[in-house]
């Protein structure tokens, strides 16, 4: 087992990345003409619960790396003055604050990627806003329970080690060929572990474990550098996998790679069975809703077994 010296400096995350720049064709055509993260989860857009994500982690300036048709996005973080003046005349105040709710999350810039060259391109391209600090950074279609602090836990991680840090699952090994997946060890007296290495969707032969890399990540701004250098990897795309393996390697400022092992609830909204999960499992939480949902899915059940 690998012990672990702890940083006498520790850094506080304050920025976070989203990279929102993937077509969503999992969902055609629904997302023909609308971007994949504006479709909804109940009554808000799934990109809107990552935003709330970050800010409960205590981030409060955000980036999200966009591509065309992606406009939706900013109009949705954005205020709507004539909404908002005439909610506010029918006295509809909850609706009212539901609608500025999204328009005062956070500090919400936007950058397109440009040339769509995968993840770890979309991560480059918030090095100018970054500037030399880590940050966290979050996948759009990956969604993670409200109750677990994840991200908060990963941040705590990182200004422990000095390094970077990712958020590990255990999947069936006949699922991990769609994952990063890890190699790891564990460190004394810690509830996290060190990466040795990372392998992008290896096939269930060649994979070191049944640890998935899901789409949270907290990064020192070593990964820049290593990024700038990196090819093509992977499917002609330039992997943040790869560039987190040149740094688990390496002992220098920003070395390492350090994984959170996640046992919450966590939905991806690119895969439509896992969306659909997520809107009647949120929707069954629901102060609101939820009781006259719940009922009805077991009267539905039963109606369909009988």
């Amino acid at each position: 087992m690998g012990t672990l010296e702890l940083m006498k400096s520790p850094s506080t995350v304050r920025k976070a990345v989203i990279p929102a720049a993937g077509l969503g064709t999992r969902f055609l055509p629904a997302t023909k003409a609308m971007p994949k993260e504006m479709l909804p989860v109940v009554d808000k857009p799934a990109i809107q619960y990552v935003v709330e994500e970050a800010v409960r982690a205590g981030i409060n300036d955000v980036l999200m790396i966009t591509g065309r048709n992606k406009r939706p996005l900013e109009d949705h973080f954005d205020r709507v003055p004539f909404i908002e003046q005439t909610l506010e005349k029918k006295g509809d105040l909850d609706k009212l604050a539901a609608v500025r709710e999204a328009s005062e999350l956070a500090d919400i810039h936007y950058v397109r990627q440009g040339d769509p060259k995968g993840l770890g391109h979309a991560v480059l391209r918030s090095r100018q806003h970054v500037g030399d600090e880590p940050f966290a950074v979050l996948l759009g279609d990956d969604l993670i329970d409200e109750n677990d602090g994840l991200l908060s836990r990963m941040i705590a991680v990182q200004e422990k080690t000095g390094g970077s840090v990712v958020a590990l699952l255990e999947v069936e090994p006949s699922e991990i060929s769609a994952y990063g997946c890890a190699d790891v060890t564990a460190v004394d007296g810690e509830d996290f572990v060190r990466i040795n290495k990372m392998v992008e969707k290896p096939s269930a032969d060649e994979a070191p474990s049944n640890l998935a890399v899901i789409g949270r990540y907290v990064l020192h701004p070593a990964v820049f550098d290593v990024l700038e250098e990196t090819g093509p990897g992977r499917g002609g795309e330039i992997q943040l996998t790869d560039a987190l393996q040149t740094l688990a390697a390496s002992e220098g400022e920003g070395g390492g790679v350090y994984g959170v092992v996640f046992r919450g609830r966590r939905y991806d909204t690119g895969d439509k069975l896992s969306y659909l999960k997520a809107v009647v499992t949120i929707a069954s939480d629901r102060a609101d809703i939820g009781e006259d949902l719940r009922s009805w899915l077991k009267q539905f059940i039963e109606g369909s077994q009988a």
